[in-house]
Formats: C-alpha cells, sequence, structure tokens
C-alpha cells in the first residue's frame, strides 16, 4: 500500500475512483470533481486509480493531473492480463494513498454526480453521523429484470446479514477516515457490504437522496448474473467475518504510582 508522500498537508476530504477502461469518462470526472469542490472548506485531493486499464486512461489521467496539484492518479500493480484487480482493491489502495480526515468513493464513469459531495459532507456535519450513503431509488429508470434482482439483493442481505440499507450499489459515500482504513477491502466484492461493515463496526450510517445518470461512454462491468450469486455467496462471508470480528483496542498500562 503506498503511504501519501511526506511533503503534502492533510485535506478535508479524499475522493477516490477506480477507473477501468473508461478513458472517455476521465477529462469530464476531472473536470466535475474540480466544479463541484473547489472552494470545500478545509481542501480537497481526489484519487482516480487505474484499475489495469487497456486503453488511454491512465496517459488521460496523467494529462490532467500535470496541471492540477489536487488530483492525484495511482495505478494498480500485478493486474491479471486484460483485467483489473476490482473496485474492492482499488478503493482499498486509493484509501491507502490518501490523507483526508473524509474519505469520498464514487465511480469513475460518471453515473455518480460529483455535485452531490458538498451537500452529502455537510449532512455529516450537521447529522453527527460517521458515515453518508448515497441512495439512487428515487432517481433510477431500471428495466423490470433489473428493479426484480434489486429487490431479492435487499432481501438476501436483510435476511442474512440485518443489513437495511437500501442502496448499498450505489458507491457515492462520504465516511470518517478511521471507518475507510478498518474496511476489509482487500478481499474481492468487500465494496458492496461498505455501509453495513460501518454499522456491524458500531458506527453511525445515514443514507441521503443522490442523484443518478445513465452511462454514455465505456462499457458496464456488471450485469445482473454477475452480481448475483457472488452478491450472495459474500453474504455469507461477510456474516461469518461479523461472528469472528473481535475488540482490537488496547492501551498500556501507566507505570508510576496511582
Amino acid at each position: 500500500m503506498q503511504p501519501p508522500p511526506d511533503d503534502m498537508p492533510p485535506v478535508r476530504l479524499s475522493v477516490i475512483a477506480p477507473a477501468h477502461d473508461e478513458a472517455a469518462n476521465v477529462t469530464p470526472l476531472v473536470s466535475e470533481l474540480e466544479a463541484a469542490l473547489h472552494d470545500l472548506p478545509g481542501g480537497f485531493e481526489a484519487i482516480i486509480v487505474d484499475d489495469g486499464s487497456n486503453d488511454d486512461t491512465r496517459r488521460r489521467l496523467l494529462e490532467e493531473a500535470s496541471s492540477r496539484g489536487w488530483l492525484r492518479v495511482l495505478a494498480m500493480e500485478d493486474t491479471p492480463p486484460g483485467r483489473g484487480n476490482g473496485q474492492s482493491a482499488a478503493f482499498k489502495a486509493g484509501i491507502g494513498a490518501s490523507r483526508g480526515a473524509l474519505i469520498a468513493l464514487l465511480d469513475a464513469d460518471l453515473q455518480n454526480d460529483p455535485a452531490d459531495l458538498p451537500g452529502m459532507v455537510r449532512l455529516l456535519d450537521e447529522r453527527g453521523a460517521d458515515f453518508v450513503q448515497g441512495d439512487r431509488s428515487a432517481n433510477r429508470r431500471d428495466t423490470v429484470v433489473r428493479r426484480a434482482s434489486s429487490w431479492v439483493g435487499r432481501f438476501f442481505r436483510k435476511l442474512i446479514l440485518a443489513d437495511t440499507i437500501r442502496d448499498t450499489g450505489c458507491s457515492l459515500r462520504v465516511m470518517k477516515r478511521e471507518i475507510a482504513e478498518s474496511l476489509p477491502l482487500e478481499f474481492r466484492g468487500m465494496h458492496r457490504f461498505i455501509p453495513v461493515t460501518a454499522r456491524q463496526l458500531g458506527y453511525t450510517v445515514i443514507e441521503t437522496p443522490v442523484r443518478h445518470r445513465p452511462r454514455v461512454a465505456g462499457e458496464a462491468k456488471y450485469g445482473v448474473w454477475n452480481r448475483a450469486i457472488p452478491g450472495l455467496v459474500d453474504c455469507f462471508a461477510v456474516r461469518w467475518m461479523r461472528a469472528r470480528r473481535r475488540p482490537t483496542g488496547a492501551s498500556e498500562p501507566g507505570t508510576g504510582p496511582d
């Protein structure tokens, strides 16, 4: 895991976005992030993680970063030929390299709107919450098959994990740094369970409506079938981890007189 450079000061918000073959989307994403966050109190950075792209994603990102001190580019290592290591691993790498007191996650495909981020930060502050999860439900126009798949997924997550988050598939979320650093994102597919894991760790998670936009460039990485069965299997893995998680806090006893 690559830590942030020593000479870079902390910022209020680090935005992390994995990108795999998103050459047509990363340039407008950078522009939208700049427009949305340029006056954020405390400052921000964006870390876009090139996850084994086969197109011009990395070149375009480096061009954009050359004139923007707030934009950083990471390249995942040891990716399978022609593929990436996946969103969970890319989020993990981005979190490790970040320096924000708050961490925001979003997709690089422009379906998440960066303009929602300032309001999510304000909501976290106003409500005294630890984590704000985006909810696209009111703004999505899915097919009958996708709506049915989402309903089944929510049913089993609630049954197996007691997960009541309405739109856990929405990557747009803001959380305190300590949560992000505690997430076991080295395991494939864990990005789908970030909100429920935060709750299992004892943090306050709230939801807020966010915009959802259709993909206009690039190709979707997930469909109904390559999410449904792996997602169900992963539910049991997350329950297994929850049952075996133990407190890890410790303190050094004082040696002087009481």
